[in-house]
């Protein structure tokens, strides 16, 4: 990414729009780009060099606040996003054929055993068939929530702005229901925590939301290296 478009990604940070935070995880993030299942069938280019530039979506008009939807669990029981209010969601956007999801499995995993105590809760929601999340959910016991949808769940992610999902995608919200970050791409540790740190201080009133959604678009930017 250019310099230039760092540039763009911190004006919409000082402009105090979440949509920063989109720029910086889709264009910027270390690790695998996100997956489409469209990208994932697809042939390889028979030269990558006459392969089309394809510019990358547009920001997500991001929600202020976690909208309201309601989605069968792992079981099939219809369950509402207002089960787990007033606590700070990590809701996790996934699919069963996304290598980048299967690989950030684990690290949400040690985040709701270590951030429970601190009423931080995962929620993941799986765009996919509920047969085969149920099988491969088994199969690694995950151990936090599971919404499982096919069109209701990219109707969700509309909701959040992302009407042509990629995945996968995090929303973290405060334990009030701000949406404070949405990031694209494989999460990592060290993305997770400075985002989660930051929403502690939301949640314990010592940052505006504002300061707090310029403070996590910084700080990605500071943890990708500037090209």
């Amino acid at each position: 990414m250019s310099r230039r478009a760092v540039q763009i990604a911190t004006g919409l940070a000082l402009a105090g729009t979440a949509a920063a935070i989109w720029t910086v995880a889709h264009r910027l993030r270390p690790g695998a780009a996100p997956m489409t299942q469209a990208a994932l069938r697809a042939p390889p280019a028979a030269d990558a060099f006459d392969t089309p530039f394809v510019p990358p979506p547009p920001p997500p008009k991001i929600p202020q606040r976690l909208p309201d939807f309601v989605l069968p669990d792992r079981s099939g029981k219809p369950t509402s996003i207002a089960t787990w209010r007033d606590k700070s969601l990590i809701i996790n956007f996934w699919a069963t054929w996304c290598a980048p999801c299967r690989r950030e499995m684990p690290l949400l995993a040690s985040i709701q055993r270590r951030w429970a105590a601190q009423g931080v809760t995962v929620v993941g929601i799986a765009v996919d068939h509920p047969q085969a999340v149920r099988a491969y959910a088994d199969e690694l016991k995950i151990p936090y929530p599971l919404l499982v949808g096919e069109q209701d769940a990219l109707d969700v992610a509309a909701a959040f702005g992302v009407g042509s999902p990629v995945f996968p995608f995090t929303v973290f919200t405060d334990r009030r229901g701000e949406v404070v970050a949405l990031y694209v791409g494989e999460l990592h540790q060290a993305q997770a925590e400075l985002i989660l740190r930051t929403v502690q201080d939301l949640n314990l009133q010592r940052v505006a939301l504002a300061d707090a959604r310029r403070s996590i678009a910084a700080g990605l930017q500071s943890l990708t290296p500037q090209g």
